[in-house]
Formats: structure tokens, C-alpha cells, sequence
């Protein structure tokens, strides 16, 4: 299918399945692999239990001690791990299938294993995903029918579904890939153990996106601009808040240049590159020179490669381009945001490909330690 026609047709409208997505896939990473990964303090997993008997939940965070995965039994439980993309870069190189979406999109890849009977149960998410399996084999329940019943149980810890009846039932096996858009209630059951792949887009809510913004106005707003009434006359009453003192307050409120265009754009990418970010880049990067860095790739074949918690976007400026990295914003020439905010690598070609701009952004990332060396052989 088409990219084109799957936006058009499905792409927040309706659900797809696609059997045989990924024909012969076989999984970059095996439960043990997830599992280890579940006990390190920074990834951020869960497991979920359930009681069939008395349809009970049990929901407990990370990260896990080792010894607790052979207690667990071989049904009924499932264990979610965010952002392994930024954890393994096998998992990481699936981005590149889903480029009919602008990256900046796109979230995370979740990856869950579930033993024979696992779920998490009957919910629904308000943003897209792809639900990829991986291994095994997963039952996939939806209801797809126009305005289904969207309570929440209030006797469990998830946000499950008071009721569910689906609509469509499906078991995937690997490689296939089921598309859900916003707001379609499904359940997930493992029919054998299985490992899922979770690719989910970025959606912030209205609320979150005014109030950041409204916040960002504020915190750079002039203290000078403020409500004003040189053209006051005698009010008729003067306990009301009559229109002209409401057309005051928009005047006054405009002043904030809530239509901005390149203000609107600026707040956003800072913004989207760092909505739930899964790590902070902190700590000191590489402190050498400009001249040593240019040395080290173009004579030693070394690689810069992006931290894997490093988001970046570009857009278009009235006066030039934008990269935006985690929240912050550099101005370049457009040539040269576009370049690095699609390179995962920058070798000394693409380096010197870039304008003197270019490299001073690249250098002031690295130093920020959004780059990270690899050597000639760790770059192939």
C-alpha cells in the first residue's frame, strides 16, 4: 500500500491490519534480553499480573531484581518496557520503516512479553500505534464500532474498560502489524509467550500544549505590557466588567504575540523534542577543539554519532532555518538543520558538507553530549 493512500484512508480514521508487514521478521532481542533490560535503574518497565480467578490487577514499576522472573509462573503476566529503541539500536533501526511519518512524531518503541495468557487488558490509548508482533503469537480484540463505551473500571490500578464487546478478532504472528488510531478500545491476550513491539506517536493534549506555551509567553513577557485604559470614561456602573474593559483585556493579552509565526514555531520545536522524554542529556561531552574534532574525522575515520535520548527537528524560519535538540533551538541556514536533524551520524564528509554555522552547532552539541565518538570500526 502506498504511503500516501494509507494516511488518506486509515491514518487516524480507521484500524488496519497487515498481515506479513515485516515478511520473515525475526526479533532483534529475545525475553531475556527485555528482561535484563527491566532491571536497570533508568529504563522504565512494568509488569502487569492478573488474578483470572478473581479478575483482579497487580501493577508494579521497576526496575526488577533478577531473581524475581523464575517466581513468576507461566501464565498471566507481562512485562512493558518503554523506549527500547533508545536502548538497543537493532530495535532503533525499525524507525527507519515507519519514515512515511515525520520522526518527530513518532514516540517510542515499547516492547512487552507477555506468558501464555498475558495482557494488560481491555483499554484504550489516545494516540497512534503499530502494534508489531515480534514473537509468538498475540490474540488482538477490537471494537470498532461508532462511539463504543469508554468508562473506567474503579476497582483496579489501570485505566481499564468498564465494558468491552469487540468487534474484530485476530491472532498475529510474526511479522504481522496491526494499526489502531486514537481512541479504538482494544485487548491485547498472549496465546503463547510472545513479544510485542509497540511503535507509538507523541500526542500532547491541548492543556499541555496552551499551558506550555501560555507558560513560555509569560516567563518572557515584558513587564511593561500590561492592561490599560487611557481611554476610560465614567462607567455606567462601577462594580461591572463591561465589554470595553473585555476588549482591553485581549488588547493586553495580544501583546504576549500569541500569532507570532516563528515565536509559535520556535516554542514548538523546543517543545516536541522534548515532550516525554524518556533520559535527560546531561553531564560533560567532549571538551576538544574545533580544530582536534575536524582532525579526528577526517584523518582517523572516527564517527559522531546522536545520543540515543538526543531528539532533534528543523523547520523553516522567516529569517534562515531552526534545529531544535531536546528543547533547545539553534539558528542555522536550512541546508544545514535539515542535514543534521536527519543524520544519525555525522562522518567528516558530512561534516564538511556543513557551513561554518553548521559545524559550530554540531561542536556546541557534542560539547553538550549529544554526540557521542565511534571509531572507525564501531562506525560501519
Amino acid at each position: 500500500m502506498p504511503p500516501a493512500r494509507f494516511l488518506r484512508d486509515y491514518w487516524q480514521k480507521r484500524p488496519l491490519l497487515v498481515r506479513g508487514a515485516f515478511p520473515g521478521f525475526a526479533s532483534p532481542i529475545e525475553p531475556e534480553d527485555l528482561a535484563g533490560l527491566a532491571c536497570e535503574e533508568l529504563a522504565l518497565s512494568r509488569l502487569i499480573r492478573h488474578d483470572r480467578a478473581r479478575d483482579a490487577w497487580q501493577v508494579r514499576t521497576g526496575p526488577f531484581p533478577e531473581e524475581l522472573f523464575p517466581t513468576l509462573g507461566e501464565r498471566d503476566w507481562t512485562l512493558l518496557v518503554q523506549d527500547v529503541d533508545k536502548w538497543d539500536a537493532d530495535v532503533a533501526a525499525l524507525l527507519a520503516d515507519f519514515d512515511f511519518l515525520p520522526r518527530w512524531r513518532i514516540d517510542d518503541i515499547m516492547v512487552s512479553f507477555a506468558a501464555t495468557g498475558g495482557s494488560v487488558g481491555a483499554h484504550v490509548d489516545q494516540y497512534d500505534v503499530f502494534l508489531l508482533q515480534a514473537k509468538g503469537h498475540r490474540r488482538w480484540q477490537i471494537d470498532a464500532g461508532e462511539n463504543p463505551p469508554l468508562d473506567f473500571r474503579d476497582d483496579v490500578e489501570l485505566k481499564l474498560l468498564r465494558e468491552f464487546t469487540p468487534t474484530h478478532d485476530w491472532v498475529l504472528g510474526p511479522g504481522d502489524m496491526l494499526y489502531l488510531p486514537p481512541g479504538v478500545p482494544h485487548h491485547g491476550i498472549a496465546e503463547d509467550p510472545c513479544l510485542t513491539f509497540s511503535v507509538g506517536m507523541r500526542a500532547p493534549s491541548a492543556a499541555e500544549l496552551m499551558g506550555d506555551y501560555i507558560d513560555t509567553l509569560a516567563s518572557e513577557a515584558d513587564e511593561s505590557l500590561r492592561y490599560g485604559d487611557a481611554d476610560l470614561a465614567p462607567p455606567k456602573d462601577a462594580n461591572e466588567i463591561d465589554a470595553e474593559a473585555m476588549r482591553r483585556v485581549v488588547e493586553a493579552l495580544n501583546t504576549l504575540r500569541f500569532n507570532d509565526p516563528d515565536r509559535l514555531g520556535d516554542w514548538f520545536g523546543r517543545f516536541i523534542t522534548q515532550y516525554r522524554s524518556a533520559g535527560v542529556v546531561a553531564g560533560e561531552g567532549d571538551a576538544r577543539s574545533r580544530i582536534e574534532i575536524e582532525f579526528t574525522l577526517d584523518h582517523e575515520g572516527a564517527v559522531l554519532q546522536r545520543h540515543p535520548f538526543s531528539r532533534m527537528a528543523w523547520r523553516r524560519a522567516a529569517d534562515g532555518g531552526r534545529l531544535y535538540v531536546s528543547g533547545q533551538d539553534h539558528a542555522l541556514p536550512v541546508r544545514d538543520a535539515r542535514r543534521i536533524a536527519g543524520s544519525e551520524r555525522i562522518d567528516g564528509a558530512a561534516y564538511a558538507a556543513l557551513s561554518p554555522a553548521g559545524r559550530d552547532a554540531v561542536h556546541a552539541l557534542l560539547l553538550a553530549g549529544h554526540y557521542q565518538w565511534l571509531s572507525g570500526d564501531d562506525g560501519e
